[in-house]
């Protein structure tokens, strides 16, 4: 007996202990038969996963526009920032719902042992957070106050 052989699946990218190698998953001959719907559901994963990056990128450089910028930047501001955030969530969280319908009805996850690892849970973490975010941008702006421009000065007092 000795170790057991582990197998890791990346977006990109699959991993095996026999060999001690990685190479780019899905490659073509992964994608034969009946396997190209997973090819296709796993593509579109990986398409998914790096569009959120991208827009969380565009959310850290609103958030920069909105704080450096004016009153007005900061008054609108947030709705643009809690949209993104929006998106960025659900596109990560439809990502791992696809990985989950994988995961559960997909051949190549039947031995047992198979299991989501971290990766799954910081992603999840992270879309929850997003969301939660998102949320608590818009009930601030909803709840607090405006910020002030000028206070009125009262009559009678000059």
């Amino acid at each position: 007996h000795g170790k057991s052989v582990q197998v890791s699946y990346g977006l990109h990218t699959l991993c095996d202990s026999v060999t001690g190698s990685c190479r780019d998953f899905p490659l073509q001959e992964d994608c034969r038969g009946d396997s190209w719907s997973f090819c296709s559901r796993w593509r579109t994963v990986g398409f998914l996963m790096s569009f959120a990056v991208v827009i969380e990128l565009a959310v850290l450089i609103g958030y920069a526009v909105v704080l450096l910028g004016g009153k007005q930047k900061r008054d609108q501001g947030w709705k643009m920032i809690s949209s993104l955030l929006m998106v960025a969530g659900a596109t990560s969280c439809a990502s791992m719902a696809i990985v989950a319908f994988l995961f559960d009805h997909d051949d190549r996850f039947f031995p047992p042992g198979w299991r989501l690892d971290s990766s799954w849970i910081l992603c999840t973490v992270s879309w929850s957070i997003t969301i939660l975010t998102a949320c608590g941008l818009v009930g601030a702006a909803i709840v607090l106050p405006e910020e002030g421009d000028y206070e009125l000065i009262p009559e009678g007092r000059m």
